[in-house]
């Protein structure tokens, strides 16, 4: 399979995962918050004067097609609340448990949305390859170009042409743990797999199951595990052959790839180690939602859970996030101490349906720093956009993955299963993950994983 670029990989500090260990602050609860403007200074006595490029669009509507719901999605809503008022665009949002089928059938109706926030660079592509997305030109171009590096705007290019820009990230690869039982037993963040091995051993010697896992997610079932996979390959043989297992330029069942499944199963498959928490088997695993998954380190069901920077949103309103406090988060270490750590990130990218002039301005003000800033005051969010001010985003796990995003020389691996053909990176992928959590074979699996790569 052929890309218009490499992934996304965050190489971290480690000192900065300690930070983020030994801080505290509280998971913030959606607040009323004026949009900031595109320099990132008050807006003066003319709340409006920073949206007077998206003028002279009133009494318009725009709809926009999005995966995220919930609370997430309310802040989206609050977070162009002011862009709203001061251009007279109506954004008219309806989020989908079912995006990527749904969206399929839109565009097959002949009745897509305006724009869509789509999380996978694969489907992106596979849309421009239809012919159905209008090209981000003019403004969007425009403003994408000032507010995003070359390697993300790749991920939204299709034959040299721009079709998406980007609109946040999430930093993957987040150990979630429980504060409380840490400072309990005197428990310190692992520096390398090996320490990470032995501190879950060292857990479940207590009688806590060391690590919370859930996969459900609807249609999109067996996701979290995939995530697994991708941060351990990345780990475990670095950069250039990630690459080239997300390009399919080595195959998907790569012994490289075997190995880095069996180092993730170690943890994932071993019923010593991993549970639903709350005592229950792969099949509870299976079946159990992620989110609830997760939840579930709160009640003591067990001490870690990986997920990803943005899991701090489903914190109930008022958790305490750092050493000190009821959660905190490290990320998960290199295999060895020689190496440099890596993650691996995801996002959501803004594509247009439509190139009417109300549209390409919903779009302009997607990619600038208006919205980047508005959206991220309101916690639990970051994005690449450069007009990001980090030090206006509350929440110890958001300031470091948006610090690790804007770093100069941060060097970035976007998730995999979202580059891949949605054949496998939403399909056989997500499947066979959750077959191979139920006990089925590593080799198997990716083997038949590989057989049903889409050919070119």
């Amino acid at each position: 399979m052929n890309t218009t670029n490499r992934g996304v990989t965050v190489v971290v500090a480690l000192t900065a995962a300690v930070a983020l260990a030994a801080g505290c602050s509280s998971a913030p609860a959606a607040e009323e918050t004026e949009a900031a403007p595109g320099s990132g200074a008050a807006a003066g006595d003319d709340p409006c004067a920073a949206y007077a490029a998206y003028q002279g669009h009133e009494g318009t509507t725009v709809s926009v097609f999005s995966p995220v719901r919930g609370a997430e999605a309310e802040r989206f809503q609050e977070s162009w609340a002011t862009f709203t008022e001061c251009t007279g665009i109506d954004l008219a949002y309806e989020g989908s448990d079912d995006f990527e089928t749904r969206i399929g059938e839109l565009v097959a109706e002949g009745n897509p949305p305006d724009v869509a926030l789509v999380p996978q660079p694969g489907l992106v592509r596979a849309l421009a390859e239809r012919g159905v997305l209008a090209p981000a030109a003019g403004d969007v171009a425009t403003a994408a170009s000032a507010h995003f590096s070359p390697s993300w705007l790749a991920y939204g290019t299709v034959a040299d042409e721009l079709y998406a820009t980007p609109l946040d990230a999430t930093v993957k690869g987040f150990v979630w743990y429980d504060a409380d039982l840490f400072r309990e037993h005197g428990w310190t963040v692992p520096r390398t797999w090996d320490e990470l091995t032995e501190l879950s051993a060292e857990i479940a010697a207590t009688g806590t199951t060391p690590w919370c896992v859930g996969i459900e997610s609807g249609v999109a079932t067996g996701w979290p595990a995939t995530d697994w996979i991708e941060d351990v390959l990345l780990r475990a043989e670095g950069p250039e052959v990630y690459d080239a297992w997300v390009e399919h330029a080595i195959p998907f069942d790569d012994p490289r790839v075997v190995a880095a499944a069996e180092r993730a199963g170690a943890i994932l498959r071993d019923p010593d180690l991993a549970g639903d928490g709350a005592g229950g088997d792969a099949t509870a695993i299976a079946e159990t939602p992620y989110q609830v998954a997760g939840q579930r380190l709160l009640e003591g069901g067990c001490a870690l859970y990986n997920q990803a920077s943005s899991f701090a949103t489903h914190w109930p309103s008022g958790t305490e996030i750092g050493a000190d406090g009821d959660v905190a988060a490290f990320p998960l270490p290199p295999i060895t101490a020689e190496a440099a750590p890596a993650t691996v990130v995801g996002g959501h990218f803004v594509v247009g349906f439509a190139d009417r002039p109300e549209v390409e301005a919903v779009r302009a003000y997607l990619a600038g720093p208006e919205f980047a800033n508005s959206r991220a005051e309101l916690g639990s969010w970051v994005s690449p956009n450069s007009g990001l001010d980090a030090a206006r985003v509350p929440g110890e796990a958001e300031r470091l993955a948006a610090e690790l995003l804007q770093h100069p020389e941060a060097v970035v691996r976007f998730d995999g299963s979202d580059l891949m053909p949605s054949a496998v990176g939403t399909g056989s992928f997500w499947s066979g993950m959750t077959d191979w959590l139920l006990g089925a074979e590593t080799e198997d699996v990716l083997r038949e994983i590989e057989t049903g790569w889409p050919a070119e």
